[in-house]
């Protein structure tokens, strides 16, 4: 990895230059191998009348034994020596070859757009298709030397466009070699500041996201938070454990009794509770099990990924056992204790036992527990829904709507100016454009700009954009001043910068002014309202828009206001296999794009309201056996006071007045926590939601509205029932 640093702070990618891998596998011991990989791409594959495309990328033959790729067919060692070969996945074999041995066969390769390399690739390998967590998927490998040949400005020290991957020694000292790694840059490059450092796979997935040049978590955030959750909910299991073994004393108490006559003492007593607490948990885990194997794929579905169960593998199976031995320790210590400490005598009398009000206090305080959880968690999954409803619909500064990205391939670059004349002339599109980057995603960046004023050491990263004429019209963005490009991609001296580059050049932020990049004096032509790009999250950064065509690799594509979607892209769909002959039509939605980059709020949505239902669902299971128990203990009482003319009303409203109050209680001890741990959760966004109150509203009445449901059953069955019957002597 590398740390880029500017006046903004540090950025860090994966980004280096190209002679990097060999530089440092001669020069730093401890790096015993090194390969560079291009970035994914998908390319045209033809062989015979088959035509798909395949995605893979460029990589030395070093890569194939780092990442240890198992082959079905060739030799791994050689596979990649010359420069035309290919290696293969599984599933691209049978795709184009069926069952057989395609080794020595050849493919036409390359879909004719920037950086592809077109020609013939002879097949030499064949690899078992990787696994689906796996960090890569490439369906094939070719020599990065061929990718280099061709695309020469990957090979000066300038350039950082390349991945680089390293093997260390077994005994090899990372921080040693990250300390000659620190300035090895500068070694090559005359005034160069940049850093580089070691990256460890481990990390590449869960611990990937870093601040100011530090690492800074990632996706191991997530299984933190929903292990906490799983805590939680197990958590209020076990109080419901506790609660109702300590309310149902009444009928161990001469079980107690009798086994202290016998000689029984309480640490036996203890180990016996603890040890049917224990039995159950287990019995409970064995239950767990077998739902997960059949829930597994539901949850799989709703999360995106291909987990699995290795239930015989040591790292589960204690996990099991350490979460039976604690659930069951846990959730039945208290009890264990609270009945081993009966007195024989007076249970053996018959004497009533009352409950301490410390066990009293304790059983409420955990009822609250409970159900201050379960509303935390509800206000949480509104919260989280809010704001991403809230980023959905912000202003982008262009319309994501009726708009289609198509990656440049064929003759569609060199033939533009035709596609674009035939799609509008179907009567569905309303313009088109091509760019270097889409307007999501603006990669290109850099610190070469400069203008009148401006700090010569200062160091900027300004993104850029290379597009057409049609660019502005097509995605609907808005000119605040100035002029567009002229039509004919004829404005190279003139570039239209945004809002926030306007800011950021203060006084000389203006039309007509003169920005200088190398050899090239540019004027500002027009002002563009600010877009969102890359952060969406974030607000508008700083950026110029070049005109032009010559590096683009997309086409963007509007189609008219309320025009039939399917009508409209079978009309595309036959220009451009007219236009573009050989080539699929492949497309995608921007506003798909768009929403994609949600994914992961949208989990945690949808996990922690699925959490959320659960704890209710488990704290309203423990509340339906204390009211259950309290309705049998005041049984009489419910009699005598229907017999005196309590309404079956009244007598509910007394039964469940206690555990109403309870999650009230609950209620105001859970808002302030939750509104904590999400106003901490909104700092990590620069466009946020605000926390409003009808959300505690929303959730406070949804947890009472639950409880007296819950409670109501029980209090009501207990009303109804025959004074004659609980009044009887025996």
């Amino acid at each position: 990895m590398q740390n880029e640093k500017s006046d903004a702070g540090i950025n860090t990618n994966g980004s280096t230059p190209g002679p990097l891998a060999a530089a440092l596998k001669a020069d730093i011991p401890g790096i015993i191998n090194s390969g560079r990989l291009s970035w994914a791409m998908d390319e045209l594959i033809v062989s015979g009348e088959k035509a798909i495309k395949e995605n893979g990328m460029y990589a030395d033959p070093a890569v194939l034994s780092m990442y240890t790729l198992t082959f079905v067919y060739g030799d791994g060692t050689t596979a990649l020596n010359n420069p035309n070969d290919v290696v293969i996945s599984e599933t691209m074999s049978h795709k184009f070859f069926g069952n057989g041995n395609p080794v020595g066969k050849t493919i036409k390769m390359g879909a004719k757009g920037a950086y592809s390399v077109d020609g013939l690739y002879k097949i030499t390998g064949v690899y078992k298709d990787l696994p689906v967590n796996c960090y890569y998927h490439f369906q094939w490998l070719s020599p990065y030397t061929t990718w280099e040949n061709v695309n020469t400005w990957l090979k000066p020290w300038s350039n950082n466009l390349t991945e680089t991957i390293v093997e260390l020694s077994p005994t090899a000292d990372t921080a040693s070699i990250n300390k000659k790694l620190k300035f090895f840059l500068a070694t090559k490059v005359d005034k160069a500041i940049n850093q580089c450092f070691l990256f460890s796979m481990n990390d590449w997935h869960l611990r990937n996201n870093f601040v100011n040049g530090l690492q800074d978590g990632g996706s191991i955030k997530y299984v933190k938070l929903f292990s906490m959750i799983a805590i939680i909910v197990l958590l209020i299991a076990c109080i419901n454990f506790m609660n109702l073994s300590t309310a149902r004393s009444e009928q161990r108490g001469k079980e107690v009794g009798v086994l202290k006559v016998m000689g029984a003492n309480k640490a036996s007593l203890i180990g016996k509770f603890i040890s049917e607490s224990m039995l159950m948990s287990f019995i409970a885990i064995m239950v767990a099990v077998a739902l997960l194997y059949i829930l597994l794929p539901f949850y799989n579905n709703l999360v995106q990924k291909q987990l699995s169960v290795n239930l015989f593998s040591p790292a589960h199976l204690g996990g099991l056992l350490g979460i039976g031995l604690i659930a069951g320790i846990v959730a039945g210590l208290y009890p264990a204790f609270y009945l081993s400490s009966f007195n024989p005598i007076t249970v053996l009398k018959g004497i009533k036992i009352k409950s301490a009000v410390s066990v009293v206090f304790i059983r409420k305080g955990l009822v609250i527990i409970q159900f201050a959880s379960s509303v935390i968690l509800i206000i949480s999954t509104i919260v989280v829904y809010k704001q991403v409803q809230h980023i959905k619909e912000r202003d982008l500064g262009y319309n994501k709507n009726n708009l289609i990205y198509l990656d440049l391939q064929g003759n569609m670059k060199d033939h533009f100016s035709t596609i674009k004349n035939s799609l509008m002339a179907t009567g569905y599109v309303e313009n088109a454009a091509t760019s270097l980057h889409d307007a999501l995603h603006v990669y290109s960046f850099g610190d070469g700009f400069s203008w009148q004023g401006k700090n010569p050491n200062a160091k900027l990263a300004i993104h850029s954009n290379v597009v057409s004429a049609e660019y502005v019209k097509t995605m609907h963005m808005q000119l605040v001043e100035g002029r567009d490009f002229y039509p004919g991609n004829v404005d190279s001296t003139n570039v239209i910068i945004n809002e926030s580059m306007a800011k950021l050049m203060g006084e000389e932020g203006k039309l007509g002014n003169i920005i200088t990049t190398g050899q090239h004096k540019l004027s500002i032509a027009g002002i563009i309202k600010d877009f969102i790009y890359n952060d969406i999250y974030g607000n508008g950064a700083p950026l110029i828009m070049f005109n032009g065509s010559y590096s683009a690799t997309v086409m963007a594509m509007r189609f008219k206001p309320n025009v039939n979607l399917l009508r409209a892209l079978e009309k595309t769909h036959d220009v451009m296999i007219r236009e573009n002959p050989g080539f699929p039509f492949e497309y995608r939605f921007a506003d798909k794009d768009f929403n994609d980059l949600f994914l992961s709020e949208t989990l945690i949505g949808n996990l922690a309201g699925l959490f959320a239902m659960l704890a209710i669902f488990i704290s309203c299971l423990g509340l339906f056996g204390l009211a259950a128990y309290t309705a049998e203990r005041r049984r009489k009482e419910i009699g005598i006071r229907k017999v005196l003319g309590a309404s079956v009303t009244a007598l509910t409203g007394l039964l469940a007045k206690e555990f109403l109050q309870l999650v009230t209680v609950s209620c105001v001890i859970a808002f302030p926590v939750a509104w904590w741990l999400m106003n901490n959760w909104l700092q990590n966004y620069t466009y946020r939601t605000t926390i409003q109150y009808w959300m505690f509203v929303i959730a406070g009445f949804a947890a009472l509205f639950i409880a007296l449901v819950t409670v109501s059953f029980q209090a009501i069955k207990a009303a109804m029932a025959n004074p004659v019957k609980t009044l009887r002597s025996e």
